[in-house]
């Protein structure tokens, strides 16, 4: 097992496994939808949020937890929003955790996969997760916000102090069960890619999105080999004092995108999208929260989207839109 930065994207490798087991996992910036009682189309991607490497980094301007846990660091405005895509030829199992809660199930984290619950993607099928599902067809988007207020889901839903962060685990198909479907499907499997506080994850806008029920049967996958990385969110003062670096610039509200013209998507999807979660479809959003605080979330404003474009994900270039 091996892991990588390549061009601000964390890739796992197994070459024990399969010389093809190979998948990448982006962080993507892009609009935080309103959160008004409306779902809107998939948000654009507006490119990837940088990546670094805790090792990489001055030790002096760590917490101690983290020089011991290591992972990845990655900044984030307040209330922005962001979505993660997955890239691979090779069939994956993916959990993705918002800190000490499963982002699928709002069950509490764990790297193994719960088979009664499913609690986790098959990729390729799945390309993208912009948020917590809450609904069959919906989610609501990942924003990040300070942990201590009570605007994160996991604050919500878990008791003791909040972790914060993003946490993906993953573990590849078994390399025979993937020979048997590549023979099968006179498929060849490819070996490369185309071409301060600390912060959580609070519950945004809803988007339509399905996220795809299991197919795979629960042998196909090879628990023996599983990799777990955990990815620290920083506010922008955090980052400029660990990397020297400025960070990327706010994003655009939902509102000025939409004044200008640009496109929203819809992903052309033939798969069946699973149930919502009841903890997570019962939190309270990040607009919820302000509200009973009394701190208005700003462009907030309902936004009036055009037809959006319908998209299937490519095959040469998965875990990309926009």
């Amino acid at each position: 097992m091996a892991l990588a930065l390549e061009k601000d994207r964390l890739v796992f490798e197994f070459p024990e496994v399969h010389a093809a087991a190979r998948m990448a996992v982006s962080f993507h910036r892009t609009l935080r939808v309103p959160d008004d009682g409306n779902t809107y189309p998939l948000p654009p991607g507006l490119g990837r949020f940088p990546l670094r490497a805790v090792a990489e980094l001055d030790e002096a301007a760590l917490p101690p937890s983290w020089r011991s846990h290591g992972g990845l660091v990655m900044p984030m405005w307040q209330s922005e929003a962001c979505w993660l895509g997955f890239e691979s030829r090779y069939p994956f199992l993916v959990k993705v955790g918002a800190g000490d809660v499963d982002a699928l199930t709002g069950e509490p984290w764990s790297p193994e996969p719960d088979f009664e619950r499913e609690d986790y993607l098959e990729v390729p099928a799945q390309p993208w997760l912009d948020g917590y599902v809450v609904a069959q067809g919906r989610v609501r988007q990942f924003v990040a916000m300070p942990l201590g207020s009570g605007y994160s889901v996991e604050e919500q839903l878990r008791s003791g102090p909040a972790r914060g962060g993003i946490r993906v685990a993953a573990c590849p198909m078994r390399a025979q069960r993937w020979e048997e479907r590549a023979e099968f499907d006179s498929r060849r499997p490819l070996h490369a890619f185309a071409p301060a506080p600390a912060m959580g994850l609070g519950a945004g806008g809803s988007v339509d999105q399905g996220v795809a029920t299991p197919v795979e049967s629960h042998d196909a996958w090879d628990l023996d080999h599983r990799s777990v990385v955990e990815v620290r969110l920083v506010n922008s003062e955090q980052w400029r004092a660990l990397t020297d670096e400025d960070p990327p610039t706010r994003p655009l509200a939902a509102s000025d995108y939409t004044a200008r013209g640009f496109p929203w998507f819809e992903l052309y999807d033939e798969t069946v999208a699973r149930q919502g979660a009841a903890p997570l479809a019962d939190v309270d959003t990040v607009a919820d929260v302000g509200r009973r605080r009394e701190e208005s979330l700003p462009d907030n404003e309902t936004v009036t989207v055009p037809e959006p474009v319908r998209i299937r994900p490519a095959p040469r270039e998965p875990g990309r839109r926009g």
